[in-house]
């Protein structure tokens, strides 16, 4: 997973009430988008009906504070605790959200442990599976099964910055087309569009192990000869023009990485931008206002995507 083996991660605890949950989770997926798992007991009655059509539930679990939920946000040894901290409590002060944050030291394998429990394999779109290579027991039905090691880097498919983006490949990938991703974390986006037919894909991370992830993962799910891993910044490494170009991180960068964008683009290139929260929008938006068209929209839980054109 890491050279990091005995360095120890920290965990953060943060508490926030019940009915902030999603928007709280989406906030702390900002930070560490790769290792995050919330507990919130607040429905925990119906979704053991639903689930296991039971109503026995384990006493220490009907002990759980109803009204709050604990989101673990783990922080890798190279980042700074303290960084995540201010910038968590400053996110959620400037939308209303109460929080009280602690930070423990944990080992490596008891996070990782603890968060494979919470991601199983889920539909995404009418084509796709994601299955994390950890589950043995899924049923794919006709779907195209894209098996997923998420290692340490961004991606995972469970959020919805991702599925959006999914749902757009699915849309606007045709048979044979090339693939630049842009911020490729764990090459989940490349490797969905290699599946949906396209014929080669290029994935470029300033992070080097996130490189090594996608690779791996091209390489299990048999697609490893039509990708390509770029680690450094995309403006020195990639040249040449791609049918689709896809930027799933966060509305900062995506703004950052528009003014690249056209240079590797077709007059006809769809140009796929996700991770951006829906207060950011409308500044996504406007530094797209002078060369580009949208040319669709998706929207889940307070994050939208983006297609676009040229103009």
């Amino acid at each position: 997973m890491t050279d990091q083996v005995n360095a120890d991660w920290t965990e953060l605890q943060v508490t926030i009430p019940a009915a902030d949950t999603d928007r709280a989770g989406d906030i702390a997926q900002m930070v560490v988008p790769y290792g995050i798992y919330i507990e919130d007991y607040s429905h925990l009655e119906e979704e053991a009906m639903e689930i296991a059509h039971i109503d026995l539930i384990d006493e220490d679990l009907l002990k759980k504070d109803r009204t709050k939920s604990i989101i673990h946000v783990y922080i890798s040894p190279e980042e700074n605790p303290a960084e995540a901290i201010s910038f968590l409590k400053e996110r959620f002060e400037a939308v209303g959200i109460e929080n009280t944050i602690t930070a423990a030291d944990c080992a490596e394998e008891d996070w990782i442990n603890n968060w494979k429990k919470y991601f199983k394999p889920i539909p995404v779109g009418n084509r796709l599976l994601v299955r994390p290579m950890w589950e043995d027991e899924y049923e794919a039905g006709d779907r195209v099964v894209l098996h997923l090691e998420p290692g340490l880097a961004f991606g995972t498919g469970t959020h919805e910055t991702t599925r959006l983006c999914m749902e757009l490949l699915e849309k606007y990938v045709k048979p044979g087309d090339t693939m630049l991703d842009m911020g490729c974390g764990s090459g989940i986006l490349s490797v969905a569009g290699l599946l949906l037919g396209a014929g080669s894909a290029v994935g470029v991370d300033i992070d080097a192990l996130a490189v090594k992830t996608a690779v791996a993962n091209a390489e299990i799910n048999h697609v490893g000869d039509k990708f390509t891993g770029i680690c450094g910044n995309l403006a020195d490494k990639v040249t040449g023009t791609f049918d689709v170009v896809v930027a799933n991180i966060v509305a900062d960068v995506v703004i950052l990485l528009t003014k690249d964008a056209p240079r590797f683009m077709k007059p006809d290139t769809v140009y796929i931008m996700s991770g951006i929260i829906d207060t950011r929008e409308d500044d996504v938006l406007a530094c797209l206002a002078d060369k580009f068209e949208i040319i669709d929209r998706k929207e889940e839980k307070g994050w939208v995507a983006l297609a676009a054109k040229l103009k």
